[in-house]
């Protein structure tokens, strides 16, 4: 889930430097963005982890405590944590002439 609310993100950061906008307005708005979407599927993925935490038994309520510990650390980490890293490396400075996250991918020149 970390992975995927890391991507949602990037992609949103992208459409955004594709419309034209700067780099650390492109990265403001692909966080503020993607968090709907992001808070829908995890809240989604908890909701099926506390059913199980709730009918289930033994094995099955261990692997729920797990699983919901691991959706609400994600979540946290791809929210709160990768943004301050954003913002550490890239907030500080004044004029961003271009972020990675944007790059097109082409395939090598064939010689």
């Amino acid at each position: 889930m970390a992975i995927d609310a890391n991507v949602l993100v990037n992609e949103r950061v992208r459409e955004e430097l594709r419309a034209g906008a700067t780099p650390q307005a492109s990265i403001h708005a692909g966080y503020e963005r993607a968090f709907g979407t992001i808070l829908d599927s995890n809240i989604t993925t908890l909701i099926a982890g506390l059913a199980l935490l709730i009918f289930g038994s033994g094995p099955v309520r261990g692997f729920a405590v797990v699983h919901c510990l691991g959706i609400l650390t994600s979540m946290f980490s791809s929210v709160v944590i990768s943004r301050a890293m954003i913002n550490l490396i890239y907030g500080t400075r004044r004029k961003l002439e271009h972020v990675s996250i944007g790059a097109a991918w082409s395939p090598p020149k064939q010689a």
